[in-house]
């Protein structure tokens, strides 16, 4: 019994002690962000926009269409029983802007590019390059955190909206060859449904999730320890706390927008 509390609390004492570093890692990114106006912050930013968006843009498409249809089979056969199978356009939009757009993109994101993050720093960590950069007075933080938050806070939001429109793209497809709603019936429902408030939702969650994919990536990288096992344990970490921070932060936004 005492072994097992001893455990859970040092659980406990880890977990608290890896938010703090994160959250003060975070902050001291923030402060450096006047420097990203620098041309070479400045273009390994845009640098690393390029890879995540490439590197990205295949599997949140095929992902993003295939949700899409989802959405719009099992919706339209539900409402299809209630004569009301015109409605499919509201569901799919509101779902896929909203919720679906932003968590699924989030997803993709941390599997390929916050795991990848922290591999790439604990990699760096173990070999000692991040102690050679601080020897010649070059801030990790500016020169490794920065353009990685940045980037990957600006290309969640892009890859969300692509998302969404894939998606709608793809429940259209299946609500005029599967359950008979003309193109016309589908985008006017979607649009009449679809408000201002969605759009911001959805765009302010993709940002939430890009500094937080980027925020523990970064996080579990800088503090990897015990060599190649330390690495693959370090992106491990990432990608499954980065999940359960989309899930729980996804629904906090949710209700504060809607209440």
């Amino acid at each position: 019994m005492t072994g097992w509390i001893h455990g859970l609390g040092g659980f406990l004492w880890r977990s608290a002690e890896t938010t703090g570093y994160g959250l003060v890692l975070l902050a001291r990114t923030i402060s450096q962000l006047p420097h990203l106006m620098t041309r070479r912050r400045l273009r390994d930013s845009l640098d690393l926009c390029y890879i995540y968006c490439t590197g990205s843009f295949t599997v949140t498409a095929v992902v993003a269409l295939f949700t899409g249809m989802i959405l719009a089979l099992n919706g339209g056969l539900s409402l299809q029983e209630l004569g009301q199978e015109s409605l499919i356009g509201r569901i799919v939009a509101v779902s896929l802007i909203r919720e679906m757009g932003p968590f699924m993109t989030a997803l993709i994101l941390t599997a390929s590019i916050g795991s990848g993050i922290a591999a790439e720093l604990g990699t760096m960590k173990i070999s000692e390059e991040i102690d050679a950069l601080r020897i010649m007075s070059i801030s990790p933080v500016r020169f490794l955190i920065l353009p990685r938050l940045v980037a990957l806070t600006l290309v969640t939001p892009v890859l969300t909206i692509f998302a969404g429109l894939i998606g709608i793209i793809g429940g259209i497809f299946v609500a005029h060859f599967q359950l008979g709603v003309g193109w016309m019936a589908f985008r006017n429902d979607a649009l009449e449904a679809l408000t201002l408030e969605d759009i911001q939702t959805g765009l302010f969650k993709s940002v939430v999730f890009g500094v937080t994919i980027a925020t523990v990536g970064c996080t579990q990288g800088l503090l990897t320890r015990g060599g190649a096992t330390g690495v693959g344990q370090a992106a491990r970490r990432a990608v499954v706390v980065s999940f359960l921070l989309i899930i729980i932060m996804g629904y906090y936004i949710s209700w504060s927008f809607l209440t």
